[in-house]
């Protein structure tokens, strides 16, 4: 054996060590590669993902997926699995994950209801299940700009999306409780920063939402011009909003009208 390929050998040996013992001191956790790189800058991607592949093989960490593991604990049933609730704050090879469905309503204040099935969202286009769960709702492909937002950024576009029907309050208090979130500060300005990747509807609600906390003329015409000013929305709870109808609202009152007439 060379010098050099003995060198590279202790070297490898050493990095294995320190990651083994990271993760022997972190606990039952997910660890990605990532998680390694600022240990030692003289640590390669490979070197680290050459590490974590040894270790699982040694049966110290599972693999779940392309540079993620998890380091489980012993339970009276058996190794433990990864729980779902770890996937709320991590993201996995570069997918954001944020709750959905009732999950997100009672994020905002919408509901007390706790879905029987949790239900997720996130950028990518799968996750994995040995994390989220096999019984998990997972709403893929959210757009890539919501990488820009924190969860409750989020939330409150998923909330638009499902039309406010995740919403155990009325029309009126679910209208008066989102119009309080999205009225903190910066909340508006990051969710139009976003909105060109959101459906029309989506778009709809948030201009009439913020004409309503009175949002300025100019970011609310920004909001009207990427409407086709033929096509009406359907806005669910949210057609309690004051200007609903403004924004291109389809509202029962009005297809009542028309049947009478």
């Amino acid at each position: 054996m060379s010098t050099h390929a003995a060198t590279a050998g202790i070297r490898q040996r050493s990095i294995v060590g320190r990651v083994r013992a990271r993760i022997e001191g972190g606990g039952e956790r997910v660890w990605r590669a990532t998680d390694f790189q600022s240990a030692d800058r003289a640590w390669t991607a490979q070197a680290i993902a050459q590490a974590l592949s040894r270790l699982s093989r040694q049966g110290l960490v599972r693999r779940l997926g392309k540079g993620l593991y998890y380091r489980g604990r012993e339970t009276a049933f058996g190794p433990s699995l990864p729980s779902p609730a770890m996937v709320q704050s991590l993201p996995i090879a570069g997918r954001k994950v944020f709750p959905s469905g009732h999950a997100a309503a009672s994020m905002l204040g919408l509901t007390t209801q706790q879905p029987s099935r949790p239900e997720i969202a996130t950028t990518g286009g799968s996750l994995p299940r040995l994390i989220v769960g096999k019984q998990t709702v997972i709403r893929t492909r959210r757009p890539e700009s919501w990488r820009s937002l924190d969860a409750e950024d989020a939330v409150v576009l998923e909330v638009l999306r499902q039309r406010g029907s995740t919403s155990e309050l009325s029309a009126d208090e679910t209208v008066r409780r989102l119009l309080a979130v999205v009225n903190k500060p910066g909340r508006f300005v990051r969710l139009c920063r976003v909105a060109a990747s959101e459906p029309p509807r989506v778009r709809a609600m948030l201009g009439a939402i913020g004409q309503q906390l009175r949002r300025s003329p100019r970011e609310l015409a920004r909001l009207r011009g990427t409407l086709n000013t033929l096509s009406k929305f359907d806005f669910g709870k949210l057609a309690a909003l004051k200007y609903a109808a403004e924004w291109q609202a389809r509202l029962e009152r009005s297809r009542a009208s028309v049947s009478a007439s």
